[in-house]
């Protein structure tokens, strides 16, 4: 990329379109999700090579368990093979590997490849991949209410997104694939800020030129944080 242009420092993106890329190659679902996961490797590593800081990725979220018993098992063992095949490009990368989302319905054997993996990739690290796995905007608020309660805090914006799942900085801006209009329950108190982009590129097929785009878009956008610029 040239060199003057601002690379956000947290980008987040609702991996859309895995499902109809694979039905557009007459190919069942779980060969969608499989690409998509190569293509969620390409992203990380060129992500890490431009200088972004933070990437949250929306993979699974609390509203797919309603999903077929087939397709939800396989995204789980998809997952699983993720961890394990994925841990030497993280680890080669410095990058930091974080999950946000609810841990109930997850399997116990799936909840220890995620803690050992973020335990291995939790020092020396250049990037944080934030999966929201099992996620919901509504249920990581309301989660995060709860834990305030129990510390019996005063509450201000300033220090609530410290009991969020994760306490990252709010992402400036926030890709969404496969031409869907829809925030889909997504880091509802983190994109308050955000621009958002959105391209009709399903997931698989979203590359590192892909990403560029969104990131050159980003670039003409004017942020006023709710402010107004005065007129020369």
């Amino acid at each position: 990329m040239e060199k003057n242009i601002n690379i956000p420092k947290h980008i987040g993106i609702i991996m859309d379109g895995n499902g109809r890329w694979a039905k557009s190659k007459n190919r069942p679902r779980v060969f969608g999700h499989k690409a998509g996961a190569t293509a969620l490797r390409k992203i990380v590593e060129h992500c890490r090579r431009i200088g972004v800081e933070y990437l949250t990725v929306y993979a699974f979220s609390t509203e797919n368990w309603k999903r077929s018993q087939e397709e939800v098992n396989a995204l789980m063992t998809l997952f699983k093979t993720y961890i394990n095949s994925e841990r030497k490009m993280l680890l080669d990368n410095n990058v930091r590997f974080m999950v946000s989302g609810r841990k109930e319905g997850v399997s116990e054997s799936l909840l220890k490849a995620i803690e050992k993996l973020q335990e291995e990739t939790s020092k020396d690290y250049k990037m944080t991949l934030n999966i929201a796995f099992n996620y919901g905007g509504r249920a990581e608020i309301i989660d995060a209410i709860k834990k305030i309660k129990d510390s019996q805090e005063e509450v201000t914006e300033e220090n609530f997104s410290k009991y969020l799942y994760n306490d990252l900085p709010d992402p400036e801006l926030i890709i969404r694939t496969s031409g869907e209009f829809r925030i889909s329950n997504f880091l509802l108190w983190q994109i308050a800020y955000s621009e958002f982009y959105i391209t009709d590129t399903y997931w698989p097929d979203f590359d590192e030129k892909e990403l560029e785009k969104a990131i050159y878009s980003y670039n003409k956008r004017e942020r006023r944080f709710g402010g107004r610029l005065d007129a020369e």
